[in-house]
């Protein structure tokens, strides 16, 4: 994107990775930033509609940052090693009740941590929650044996294929066209756990309209490249453009949802 951009604005456009605490350092920056259009967010779901409801933020997520557009958005799927005793996720869901405490299952992250709380929830199982700091170790952690199952977002999509992890489902709220042949949690008969992971751009609040517009349309010509389209193809990204409204309409009720998870399963992060 800020290849893209720099073309399209016909000025430099400086990639400044500001990672940590969930996204919290990088969106603090941003939204203290003047609102001028020079400063921007690129951000995940997890980070800014999760965040506000497990920590105490510097800013607030929604008044403190403009929407500019969706970018695309990231699957996510339940995976166990081939050893765990089922080949669909009802068998799995059995499975966990006949042997509560005994399962567990990898999580690299307080939004993977929080799914896999609400899953137990909805199941009424009894998995047990191992933190690893990141994906990369949660999936290591499952690929090796160490724990039976973890929500991954598709960073294993090749080892699902190759047979060195078995996808149970989908938790988006339609089946993936990498894992076609995976339903989603709703047609395996789970109803309340959807994860649609997504990224965007936003700006700090204030970033007067006709800026905003700019970069709006900007966003939208370059996320229906064909060449840019391809790349998130091969992250296992699929694009996703929207208007601001409609960005901004999915920030609140995806914040909204997950504030209700987190009431609802006591969750607290480790």
């Amino acid at each position: 994107m800020s290849e893209r951009l720099t073309v399209a604005l016909a000025q430099p456009v400086v990639l400044d990775n500001r990672a940590g605490a969930n996204g919290i350092i990088g969106t603090d920056a941003v939204a203290k930033a003047a609102p001028d259009g020079y400063t921007l967010l690129m951000t995940t779901g997890g980070a800014q509609t999760v965040s506000p409801s497990l920590y105490a933020l510097p800013y607030d997520s929604i008044r403190d940052l403009a929407p500019i557009s969706m970018v695309a958005t990231l699957g996510t799927m339940l995976v166990v090693h081939p050893s765990v005793p089922a080949r669909t996720l009802q068998e799995f869901v059995a499975l966990a009740k006949a042997q509560p405490g005994k399962l567990n299952y990898a999580a690299g992250s307080s939004l993977l941590h929080l799914v896999g709380e609400t899953f137990k929830l909805a199941t009424g199982t009894d998995i047990v929650a191992i933190p690893y700091k990141g994906t990369g170790p949660q999936l290591s952690a499952v690929l090796a044996g160490e724990a039976a199952m973890t929500i991954d977002p598709f960073t294993a999509v090749q080892h699902v294929k190759s047979g060195r992890l078995r996808a149970l489902a989908v938790l988006s709220r339609k089946r993936s066209s990498l894992l076609p042949d995976v339903p989603t949690l709703q047609e395996a008969g789970v109803s309340g756990v959807e994860l649609d992971a997504w990224a965007g751009m936003l700006a700090p609040a204030g970033t007067p309209a006709p800026v905003l517009k700019r970069l709006h349309d900007e966003v939208a010509k370059i996320v229906a490249l064909p060449e840019f389209r391809d790349r998130l193809a091969a992250l296992n990204y699929e694009p996703a453009g929207s208007t601001p409204e409609q960005f901004s309409q999915l920030i609140a009720t995806d914040t909204a949802k997950w504030a209700k998870a987190v009431k609802a399963t006591n969750f607290k992060v480790q």
